[in-house]
């Protein structure tokens, strides 16, 4: 990876990885323009650099993650967390079949941006807007909609959001709450695929170049991703998830044009998982 590489992949990260816009489908865009679609490292980098991400939902909402004294936050995000685990390792060798797939990832872009435009109307008793008016049923029940990310192209903020929708959560809430679960679940994908780098491919760990590529990538990703968390938060709570719906269908479009110009393989085993496919093989590790 070039310098040029780095930073726009983590520009890329940051702006989508809290966006409903799955940052998956947009890092095999830009990856692929770039011509480093299938280097291992940059597989190794498109994970690991949603750690910067993550440190920027605790810097920004740093009060509530530090608070110790509300145990049931803590409680709600590991509830919310273990239905990703457990299905996705029930379900491991059928999610396995569709990683590597960019036929999947647009048309999941696809079908998830025609649910958005529609979405809020099917939702709209939405009236909770803090943490501790959301019961811990509740919290179980968004957990259950995450693993449809586990679909690469779906968008792990998208999906997360529409189930705090349907669980009577406000545009806002639903959006930081959605910021809040990604923490454990990315530092999970973000763990998991060191160790697999440092197992499979110890000598990416070892390279100066690559230390350096990654740590720059992650203050690139932290930064950017500050401001679009705050910028979705104003733009959400104002326009709805209809614009990003109409802008998931343009992508979708834009990957099924690369794949047939011939620019995306239409099966590519080197796509790199999904932060959520990557949490329940972290787990399978664990035990």
């Amino acid at each position: 990876m070039t310098w040029i590489d780095t930073i726009i992949l983590s520009i890329v990260e940051g702006i989508t990885e809290f966006l409903p816009i799955s940052s998956t489908g947009h890092m095999i865009i830009a990856s692929s323009i770039m011509g480093i679609g299938e280097d291992e490292f940059v597989k190794l980098f498109e994970i690991v650099v949603q750690l910067g991400a993550i440190l920027s939902v605790v810097v920004l909402y740093w009060k509530k993650f530090f608070d110790f004294t509300r145990k049931d936050f803590y409680l709600k995000l590991v509830i919310a967390v273990l239905p990703a685990l457990i299905i996705g390792k029930l379900l491991a060798k059928t999610i396995d079949k569709f990683l590597g797939s960019p036929t999947v990832v647009a048309s999941a872009l696809l079908v998830g941006g025609i649910i958005l435009l529609f979405i809020e109307k099917l939702f709209t008793k939405t009236t909770i807007d803090h943490e501790k008016d959301m019961s811990y049923k509740k919290g179980l029940a968004i957990g259950f909609w995450q693993v449809l990310a586990m679909i690469p192209g779906t968008s792990r903020s998208a999906a997360t959001i529409v189930g705090g929708l349907q669980q009577n959560l406000t545009r806002r809430f639903a959006a930081e709450f959605s910021f809040f679960l990604a923490v454990p679940t990315m530092f999970a994908a973000t763990g998991y695929k060191m160790y697999e780098a440092y197992k499979d491919h110890p000598e990416m760990l070892k390279d100066k170049h690559n230390l350096m590529v990654l740590g720059v990538g992650n203050l690139i990703a932290f930064v950017v991703a500050m401001i679009a968390i705050k910028t979705f938060i104003h733009f959400l709570q104002k326009h709805g998830l209809r614009v990003f719906g109409i802008y998931r269908i343009i992508a979708a479009g834009f990957i099924f044009f690369l794949m047939y110009q011939g620019i995306i393989k239409k099966e590519d085993p080197k796509v790199a998982p999904t932060a959520t496919v990557s949490v329940y093989k972290a787990c399978s590790i664990a035990q």
